[in-house]
């Protein structure tokens, strides 16, 4: 098992990277291999003073940083050499089997589509996030930004993949699916979930339990949360500033805790290929090594096979 991670990604890189590595090959039974892509003036010296051994890691060089605030379709096109576009080339020719950045989030999106593409019949990628449950488990939410506007044939599909990604990797049996709607009651909302809550009744690949409001976000009434990523997105800051106040304001919970993204590493593009994950720009090492634990997890789980299975 060969895992990509692009090591000039997000404002603490590399040296965060590196820290993240070593966390991994410290903490973690695994015989994967880590493929480092970043500037090999800047990478090897950390990798020298943390003393890594040389039949876990390889560095591949790239000269090029892609930066955050770059056009991602511009930026791919015109940086061949930075360490996403090098990243993403291993993971389609098949040198690596999951790749890994906490880079810009568009030319992540980007190569994903246009290197190892999409799974057949997925009109739309999605991206999710772990919603932490007050009763101590775990749900997804999805989409939460990718795509602003949606049809109900892509929420019928970010069902499904959501339900795959809950039983394999948060080990859900049998995932409850509820859509994100202003109202319990079949024919609430607005036109786009009118016309999925049909779909999502019909979809003998779910459990759907009907439509969910916003008070049920944090309870345990369903594991997938299906939206638009307008909503989402939403949903997702304001989850985010959750965590954010109790840190200003020194509340000190076992709950709100588990609100802090790092301990979910990061958040994998689901309906293309292979695994691709995308950490937070301002990832720490603890971020990193749990993004290479989830990307571990998904290749030996098999999860994008598992999706086409579904879907098709």
């Amino acid at each position: 098992m060969n895992i990509g991670l692009d090591m000039m990604g997000g404002d603490l890189a590399p040296l965060e990277a590196v820290k993240g590595v070593q966390q991994f090959l410290t903490e973690e039974n695994s015989s994967a291999v880590l493929f480092l892509i970043g500037d090999q003036s800047k990478t090897e010296p950390l990798l020298t003073e943390f003393n890594f051994p040389v039949d876990r890691v390889k560095l591949i060089h790239a000269e090029q940083v892609i930066d955050m605030h770059e056009h991602p379709t511009k930026a791919l096109k015109e940086k061949q050499k930075s360490s996403i576009a090098v990243g993403f080339h291993l993971l389609a020719s098949g040198k690596t089997d999951a790749f890994i950045s906490a880079g810009n989030t568009g030319a992540m999106l980007v190569g994903a589509l246009f290197s190892i593409k999409a799974i057949k019949g997925v009109l739309r990628p999605t991206i999710s996030t772990i919603i932490p449950k007050e009763n101590g488990a775990t749900g997804i939410l999805l989409d939460v930004g990718l795509n602003a506007d949606c049809k109900p044939e892509q929420l019928n599909q970010f069902a499904v993949m959501g339900s795959v990604f809950a039983k394999m990797i948060l080990g859900i049996e049998n995932p409850r699916v509820g859509l994100m709607n202003v109202g319990e009651e079949e024919g609430k909302g607005n036109i786009l979930t009118q016309a999925t809550f049909p779909l999502l009744k019909e979809n003998k690949h779910i459990h759907f339990i009907g439509n969910i409001e916003g008070r049920d976000v944090l309870m345990d009434k369903a594991d997938v949360m299906v939206c638009e990523g307008f909503t989402g997105n939403i949903i997702l800051k304001l989850a985010e500033t959750l965590y954010e106040i109790t840190q200003r304001k020194n509340i000190q919970h076992e709950y709100f805790d588990r609100f802090n993204f790092e301990i979910y590493g990061g958040t994998p593009v689901l309906g293309v290929n292979k695994p691709v994950i995308i950490g937070h720009g301002i990832s720490h090492g603890i971020a990193f090594k749990n993004m290479i634990v989830l990307a571990q997890k998904m290749i030996e789980k098999k999860v994008m096979e598992k999706m086409k299975e579904e879907l098709q």
